[in-house]
């Protein structure tokens, strides 16, 4: 049997602080997601399971090496973290796994399955791609050698679930021990591995076509010759976070790495291939310009919100239609106003500071003294003023309609013409392009266009 690499959220160095994750109630994630670690280490050791701890003061990227540098064949990786989100109602535990990886998939829901057991009163939030988080990537599922999960085991904002976790550690400590045991067991002796020297080899389909030479299979995810990566155009070569394998004299990397260069990827189990599409049904360049036209239609809009929030529509049945409508009249790209108020109300759930009440579909910040946020006096009038700024952003061009955008004249027309600039700008997030291109990419993945 295999080692079990633990490590807790938070707490190590970065950027010259430490990072102690979200901070309520008088603690702190770093501080329960140790305190639950420590737990699961004296039950994994009470079943005679080695396990080796992350050490608490590494950053992200040097906890993710300290694995790396000790993985063995047959190891596996697990990191908890707690969630946190603006509306406290948001509650529940979501296992993340490395996308198109459908064996990781269903180790997600398996580990998802032993800790509820324990813990009956915790959500299920589901297994979830790590393509499905703020960025589109999250580094513990890509970046480590092991197969690798991370598992969000609770909200902090929700009291319920704060409360479980306080009252019912030693629960969650348990679930999550069988779980890792009965996993890391399976990685070990079951589904056998493959040989370092022989991985399995898998088909690639490219835009339709069979490619000439075969990927490889390294921990059930699809790896793609670096041959094929340069002829798509992408370059690679700077990002030395993406793992490369290097086998019989053949470099290759993760494909689902080539979805950050809009490569549509997926995964077709009965054939072993994997998917991969270059030629986009957009026109090319307009991927993440803030002015142009909008791609999905009305339905493909709907069906993306609806897939994220089923209840969503019950508030704003007409949503789609307004931000195809406004953001046609101004030229703004309105797949890129739908998702960016998704990111804002986390599809529409909304949350602390934003109330669905006030209209206000894209965080716009109000004039002086007032409530947190405008206040529109309709959904059509909150879609608009959204469409407005962004437009303020990224051109130059006159506006169509009367302004209702509160504070458009505060802004230097033009300066942010591409969805990455918006990061800084319209929030104080550098990363807020991206987490918004990274939503725009899944609309369009979902709806056949990427």
């Amino acid at each position: 049997m295999g080692r079990i690499f633990l490590s807790a959220g938070h707490g190590g160095n970065e950027q010259g602080t430490v990072d102690p994750g979200a901070a309520i109630a008088g603690t702190t994630e770093a501080q329960e997601m140790i305190l639950l670690r420590d737990l699961i280490v004296i039950e994994l050791r009470s079943r005679n399971v080695e396990v080796l701890s992350v050490p608490d003061d590494l950053s992200d990227a040097q906890s993710i090496n300290w694995i790396n540098v000790r993985s063995r064949r047959g190891d596996v990786a697990f990191e908890i973290h707690a969630g946190a989100f603006s509306n406290p109602s948001v509650r529940g535990a979501t296992c993340f796994y490395i996308a198109n990886n459908d064996v990781r998939e269903r180790q997600a829901e398996f580990m998802l399955s032993f800790l509820l057991r324990r813990v009956p009163r915790l959500p299920r939030r589901g297994a979830k791609p790590d393509t499905a988080t703020g960025m589109g990537r999250l580094a513990f599922c890509r970046d480590i050698i092991p197969a690798s999960l991370f598992m969000e085991v609770a909200y902090l904002t929700n009291p319920e679930d704060r409360n479980l976790l306080q009252s019912q550690r030693r629960n969650f400590a348990q679930g999550l021990a069988e779980g890792l045991t009965a996993w890391s067991r399976a990685i070990s002796e079951g589904t056998p591995l493959e040989d370092p020297t022989e991985y399995p080899s898998i088909n690639i389909r490219i835009n339709g076509q069979l490619y000439g030479e075969e990927g490889i299979l390294v921990n059930n995810n699809a790896y793609v010759p670096i041959d094929l990566v340069d002829s798509l155009k992408v370059d690679v070569s700077g990002i030395p976070q993406i793992r490369r394998v290097n086998y019989r004299g053949v470099v290759y990397i993760k494909a689902v790495e080539l979805r950050d260069f809009n490569i549509s990827v997926g995964w077709e189990k009965e054939t072993r291939t994997v998917i991969l599409k270059s030629i986009l049904k957009i026109c090319p360049g307009s991927f993440d310009r803030i002015m142009g036209h909008g791609n999905a239609s009305e339905v493909q809009l709907m069906a993306f919100l609806e897939k994220q929030n089923p209840e969503g529509l019950t508030l704003f049945p007409d949503l789609a239609r307004l931000y195809r409508e406004e953001g046609s009249v101004e030229g703004v790209n309105y797949d890129i106003a739908f998702c960016q108020m998704c990111l804002e109300t986390e599809f529409l759930r909304f949350g602390n500071e934003l109330k669905p009440t006030q209209n206000n579909f894209g965080g716009l910040g109000a004039v002086g003294s007032g409530p947190s946020g405008a206040v529109f006096a309709n959904a059509r009038t909150g879609v608009r003023a959204q469409v407005q700024h962004l437009k303020a952003y990224a051109s130059t061009e006159p506006i169509v309609q009367e302004i209702v955008d509160p504070r458009f004249r505060f802004v230097t027309r033009g300066i942010a013409p591409l969805v990455a600039m918006l990061g800084g700008r319209w929030d104080a997030d550098p990363t807020y392009g991206d987490r918004l291109l990274n939503l725009v990419r899944t609309l369009y993945e979902d709806a056949g266009i990427l």
